[in-house]
């Protein structure tokens, strides 16, 4: 490592090293909001509802990309920091490789199973009219189908140039994606394609811009100043070699929460989306209106979690476990009390946000600013479960996160749906969600204060006193 990452991770103060790290991040996750916002804005210009649920029902699709690329490349990101932190720098290289090849194969096979199973599939997601199916078909096969590799492999490779140290370089790629798209938007929409192609026209911007955010990465890799080195061919031979097996295996048990929790709130969303549909397009369109608003308060806990992931694993690996309580309780708080703050203020402005990107006069309009204030009461309790979560994922804990990622998104959300739709039509499927959040949140502090309070005799994660030295043996418990 050179001098500068070396002090970043071991000398540099917490919250300098934390602000360094989860700044870009933060950036890059809140430039990939708006750009998704910007879809749905430009959509919103055609005063079409059928578009603007199209839209809304490929973003499931499209999100699974991101849920393989959060397998291998939180995954790998953490085993690649826990290896820095433990010194065991020849096995770095074997984690770029293994993670990289197993990213691309598994959104290849996703990929063409989409390609051969699409209405079926679109069917599932909530396409419920014949109008919504053409639309979302185009949209699906030139995002997924078409882009899907490029898409995903941009999004792992921001995640392991993080796990080194660069986070603004990783997020440099992210917002270069983000920037691109949003301004390719109105250009294929009003000067490209016609005007009833409006959908395929923002699936095509998604693609050129995360097609140029990987072309990004791939140059900035070719240079010398990264500890990152991938051999694709190398991983793809030799499995029977066991070193390799288990380098997969720890970063398949690091990755498989984060890939589940993306896939769980997928699956949640398409189960919301097609109860929903039953209401009628206006209300459809409302909720995926209302969830990509709310996606800026997960986008900051999520940019916060997991640009100091890499810390945290580093740390952790380095055994400095009085730093490591400090890093938890600091990211906790943060992502909590930023979280609060957009709550309130998405309580306040919901009516003039969502009629930002709803026809005007519609009955969309009222729907969506419901959906938008019942939505945002569980920022808060889900920033904290998400950065607990994330915290067991760093220190290789695999069961923890994933109980907890099945609770938040799956387990408790989508009975809760239907138990709650029967009893308050329409609103009450939506509020299924901030119930689950508040029992995750309940359940996540339990957690992680039994955790620390095991390995500190005693002492809580809520109070300051540090602990020089815990048995190694027992962290791994």
């Amino acid at each position: 490592m050179d001098k500068e990452r070396k002090e970043l991770f071991e000398t540099e103060r917490i919250t300098r090293s934390v602000a360094r790290l989860a700044l870009p991040s933060v950036i890059g996750q809140l430039i990939l909001v708006v750009y998704n916002m910007a879809d749905t804005y430009f959509v919103g210009l055609t005063q079409n509802d059928a578009m603007i649920t199209a839209v809304t029902v490929c973003m499931p699709a499209f999100m699974v990309l991101s849920a393989i690329a959060n397998l291998f490349g939180i995954g790998g990101g953490a085993v690649f920091s826990r290896a820095l932190g433990r010194g065991e720098l020849d096995k770095t290289a074997t984690v770029c490789s293994v993670s990289a090849a197993g990213c691309a194969v598994v959104t290849l096979t996703y990929t063409a199973a989409v390609a051969l199973f699409r209405r079926p599939f679109l069917s599932f997601l909530g396409a419920s009219s014949a109008i919504v199916m053409d639309m979302s078909m185009e949209c699906l096969m030139v995002t997924v189908c078409a882009g899907g590799l490029f898409t995903s492999l941009a999004a792992y490779l921001a995640h392991m140039v993080r796990a080194e140290g660069r986070s603004p370089q990783a997020s440099a790629g992210v917002m270069l994606g983000g920037v691109l798209n949003i301004a390719l938007d109105p250009l294929f929409m009003f000067a490209v394609f016609p005007a009833d192609k409006a959908v395929l026209a923002v699936g095509t911007a998604t693609s050129v811009s995360n097609l140029a955010a990987f072309i990004y990465y791939a140059v900035l890799l070719s240079g010398r100043k990264t500890m990152l080195s991938f051999s694709i061919p190398q991983a793809l031979t030799g499995f029977s070699d066991q070193k390799k097996r288990g380098v997969l295996r720890d970063i398949l048990l690091t990755g498989f929460p984060a890939f589940l929790m993306t896939l769980c709130e997928n699956i949640s969303y398409a189960v919301l989306d097609n109860l929903m549909a039953a209401a009628g397009i206006a209300a459809q369109a409302a909720v995926g209106v209302a969830k990509k608003i709310n996606m800026l308060a997960h986008s900051i806990v999520r940019g916060l979690a997991q640009g100091v992931l890499p810390l945290l694993a580093y740390t952790y690996a380095a055994r400095n476990y009085s730093k490591l309580r400090r890093i938890v309780r600091l990211t906790c708080i943060s992502a909590a009390g930023i979280s609060a703050v957009i709550m309130a203020f998405y309580m306040v402005f919901a009516g003039p946000l969502v009629d930002i990107f709803l026809p005007a006069g519609s009955g969309s309009i009222a729907y969506g600013s419901a959906f938008l204030r019942i939505l945002c009461a569980g920022c808060p309790f889900s920033a904290f479960a998400y950065t607990i979560i994330s915290f067991f994922q760093a220190a290789g804990r695999s069961k923890m996160p994933f109980c907890l990622a099945v609770l938040r998104k799956g387990a408790l959300d989508i009975p809760l749906m239907f138990l709650l739709g029967r009893v308050f039509p329409v609103y009450g499927i939506v509020a299924a969600t901030p119930i689950a959040d508040i029992v995750c949140c309940a359940v996540s502090a339990i957690l992680i204060k039994r955790w620390f309070t095991f390995f500190c005799s005693g002492v809580s994660i809520y109070s300051l006193p540090y602990c020089a030295s815990w048995p190694y043996n027992r962290v791994g418990q």
